[in-house]
């Protein structure tokens, strides 16, 4: 999630000003002059023209005069699940996919335990004391999981890569899990400490446990400062097993999107790997769209990706668990739903599910 919804508005308007002003100035080590994504600063979008971030000003005057964010309908209520524990920590044979919430999922696949841009903090901020706070709890915390194999990082926004998490991931009973990042984030994670990490760039791939993970591109940007915008490569992560159970022997391919706008990215990962078996797919923090649109899909263009991707299933993400934009927490299922019957799809194609709800497959 952009820098902009991470902290208190007061905050947040000093941070994502300077976002919006101060140009990149340091000098991209990682720079491929044959990659056409690669700058001499940083990174950049496949697709994206013009800039990521809008007027931020005109977003918090908007969101003053119009009483923004909305308020859930009827008090709407989020229900949690409590998933079976025990179950999860002694499955290495079926392939789940369990919502902790927001864009966290624990995806049990081929026998290796994955967690996603795992955030476990009461808030989604750089300091605990301030900062959008959680609205629902994790499903499970870091001590009820099975132990973590591999970690995968989408990005460095404050929602998505979470310190304490990390820490405590790291420090597991059991060893540390293997963190999967795109480039620039390793030098980040060996500053707190955290020595296990490989750093992919776009259409890179790397064998794991009989995993092949893959970064690809989505439409999105980085930044964990006001200085450092783009300066450190996001992505999605595409995992494919040869063998999902010990019954099958059928190749599975899930796709974690992370955070990203809607572009022609999502075409070309399906050109390169096929049709997907499960996407997460993000279906909140959209409003509004012409603040959003850029870096953050809404439901209809997530029906979008589902469709691109020709997603054999796709499960709603990032939505329900933070206050981070201007639509109700409650909206996007309604929104997704109206999407899912404009498109012509089955209502079971792609769903949503409650907090500590789990994908059997």
């Amino acid at each position: 999630m952009l820098a902009a919804s991470l902290l208190c508005r007061r905050s947040l308007t000093t941070l994502l000003v300077g976002l919006a002003c101060v140009a990149c100035s340091s000098t991209n080590s990682y720079y491929d002059s044959s990659k056409p994504h690669h700058t001499a600063q940083g990174f950049k979008n496949n697709y994206q023209q013009g800039e990521m971030v809008g007027s931020l000003l005109r977003w918090q005057w908007e969101r003053w005069r119009d009483g923004l964010p909305k308020a859930p309908a009827n008090g709407y209520h989020f229900p949690v699940e409590k998933p079976d524990t025990a179950w999860l920590k002694n499955n290495r044979s079926q392939t789940t996919a369990t919502w902790i919430g927001h864009a966290t999922v624990l995806v049990q696949i081929g026998g290796v335990n994955l967690l996603t841009d795992p955030i476990f903090s009461e808030r989604a901020s750089p300091v605990q004391w301030t900062g959008p706070k959680r609205v629902v709890p994790p499903a499970l915390s870091i001590a009820e999981l099975p132990h973590i194999d591999v970690v995968l990082i989408s990005h460095n926004h404050y929602d998505h890569l979470d310190l304490d998490s990390v820490l405590a991931l790291n420090a597991q009973s059991g060893g540390p899990p293997l963190f999967m990042v795109p480039l620039g984030v390793k030098p980040w994670m060996q500053a707190q400490g955290i020595q296990n990490v490989h750093e992919l760039d776009w259409w890179q791939s790397e064998n794991i446990a009989g995993l092949e993970l893959s970064l690809v591109p989505v439409q999105h940007w980085s930044a964990r400062s006001a200085t450092d915008r783009f300066e450190t490569l996001w992505g999605g992560w595409i995992a494919r097993t040869g063998k999902q159970s010990t019954q099958s022997t059928q190749a599975f391919t899930l796709f974690f999107t992370g955070d990203t706008g809607y572009s022609k990215d999502f075409a070309d990962i399906h050109r390169r790997f096929g049709d997907v078996d499960l996407a997460l797919i993000p279906i909140g923090a959209y409003e509004p769209r012409w603040f959003m649109k850029p870096q953050h899909v809404n439901p209809t263009e997530a029906v979008q990706i589902h469709q691109d991707l020709h997603a054999r299933h796709s499960l709603g993400i990032h939505w329900g668990t933070f206050e981070l934009t201007d639509e109700a927490l409650d909206e996007p299922p309604r929104a997704l739903a109206e999407a899912i019957r404009q498109a012509g799809l089955a209502p079971e194609a792609f769903v949503v599910i409650h907090h500590g709800g789990m994908l059997k497959y």
